[in-house]
C-alpha cells in the first residue's frame, strides 16, 4: 500500500471519496480509516504504527489535530486536507499550518482532497518512473484544457 487516507470523522468521507477517486485514476494502492486523534487515540497508535504506506493524508475539520498527531508519531510525511465544517475551515487550516518546529505537516487548500492526493503522488513518483510518467502526461493534459 502506498497511501493511507485517514479522516476524523465519518462525516468526512466525501472529502477522502476526491482523494481516491485520484489516486485510482494513477493507480495508486491506499487505504482508508476513520479513526479521531481525540475520541479514538489508542486506534489511530496502531493504525500509524502498522501502517505500511509511504504517505499519510489526514483530513479533519474544527480544531483539525489529527495530521498533527500523526506527524507527531510517525516521520512518514503527513499531507493535511484541513475540512470546511466552522469558519470557512480557516480553523481547520490554520491549525495544520501553524506546526511546531520540527514537526511538519504538509496542508493542502480547505477540502482540497484532490491536491492531497496529488502531492501524496509527486511524493512516490520520485521513486517510480511509471508513476512519473502518468504525473508529467495529467500535467501535459491539464495545459490542454
Amino acid at each position: 500500500m502506498d497511501v493511507m487516507l485517514i479522516c476524523g470523522s465519518k462525516s468526512d468521507l466525501d472529502i477522502v471519496a476526491r482523494a481516491e477517486e485520484t489516486l485510482n485514476e494513477f493507480g495508486v494502492s491506499y487505504a482508508s480509516e476513520v479513526c479521531s486523534a481525540h475520541r479514538n487515540p489508542e486506534q489511530l497508535d496502531t493504525v500509524l504504527r502498522t501502517t505500511k504506506a509511504k504517505v499519510i493524508i489526514a483530513v479533519a475539520g474544527l480544531s483539525a489535530a489529527l495530521p498533527g498527531v500523526c506527524a507527531s508519531k510517525t516521520i512518514k510525511p503527513v499531507i493535511g486536507v484541513p475540512v470546511n465544517v466552522q469558519l470557512s475551515g480557516l480553523d481547520a487550516l490554520l491549525s495544520m499550518m501553524q506546526m511546531p518546529p520540527g514537526i511538519p505537516v504538509a496542508t493542502v487548500g480547505i477540502d482540497n482532497a484532490k491536491n492531497a492526493a496529488l502531492l501524496a503522488i509527486s511524493i512516490l513518483a520520485l521513486n517510480d518512473k511509471a508513476l512519473e510518467r502518468k504525473l508529467h502526461d495529467y500535467r501535459k493534459a491539464m495545459k490542454k484544457k
